[in-house]
């Protein structure tokens, strides 16, 4: 989708995924910082593998839900349309349930990344559309 919207659309969607890139790279960033900080293990913890030295051992909070609805209020921002913000917040969503069903997070780890991904985009989206004029 990305690589459509790069090619396909406007200069103004261009704009869009850059400054969305920008604010998901500072939000994978601080999710991650938290995570560090708070070491809150996951609900099922998995064994000690290549996986849980390469990929994130942490639970809170959710890096799923915080990217995936920090990415659906950019969506609902640039494009405000109501089947387009219906779309991408039932998919965030859905993300987020994913994780609670698979057993990676407690309920808690999902609504603190959606409030953490949707309150930082909010926060940095003035900057970077200021910055990307």
């Amino acid at each position: 989708m990305l690589a459509l919207l790069l090619m396909l659309r406007g200069e103004a969607d261009r704009r869009y995924v850059l400054i969305g890139v920008g604010i998901t790279i500072i939000n994978a960033l601080t999710y991650t910082l938290l995570k560090l900080y708070f070491k809150r293990q996951r609900p099922v913890p998995f064994p000690a593998t290549l996986r849980s030295r390469v990929l994130e051992r942490y639970a809170f909070p959710s890096g799923h839900s915080s990217i995936s609805f920090g990415v659906a209020f950019l969506v609902a921002h640039f494009y405000p349309f109501l089947w387009a913000q219906a779309l991408v917040y039932a998919l965030a969503g859905f993300i987020s349930l994913s994780r609670i069903y698979v057993q990676e997070h407690y309920p808690s780890d999902v609504l603190a990344g959606a409030l953490w991904g949707t309150g930082l985009t909010a926060a940095l989206l003035p900057l970077f559309e200021k910055l990307m004029l």
